[in-house]
């Protein structure tokens, strides 16, 4: 009975002293609190980097989004301007080739005021 007593004495000492380490344990010394210091420091350095970084994919996002609207209105005028010239041209074309080939063909055999006739 002894036996089993022990052993129940020993498991709530075990429990006991796993539910409060820290009362058990001695203090940390300067080198384990330097060491935790500088890991919660990087803990927190890489936290606000990761917000740093969201904040400024965000901001891209809007100006890519933005330029993307801008591109998109640019290519609409760009359209725009192929479609009127391009009804200019055949509007214009037929009477401009008419022109040209009137003046091309159009042969008036006249001197030249500085040709100087040899006699």
């Amino acid at each position: 009975r002894d036996a089993g007593n022990q052993s129940i004495q020993q498991i709530l000492q075990n429990n006991v002293f796993s539910h409060h380490k820290s009362l058990f344990l001695p203090p940390l010394g300067k080198g384990k609190r330097l060491k935790q210091a500088k890991e919660e420091a990087i803990a927190e350095i890489d936290h606000y980097r990761l917000q740093r970084e969201k904040e400024f994919r965000n901001k891209q996002t809007n100006v890519m989004g933005s330029q993307g609207n801008l591109s998109a209105k640019i290519e609409e005028q760009t359209t725009e301007t192929v479609r009127n010239l391009t009804s200019s041209y055949h509007k214009n074309m037929e009477s401009m080739m008419k022109k040209l080939l009137s003046t091309i063909c159009d042969i008036k055999p006249e001197v030249h005021p500085n040709f100087r006739h040899a006699v």
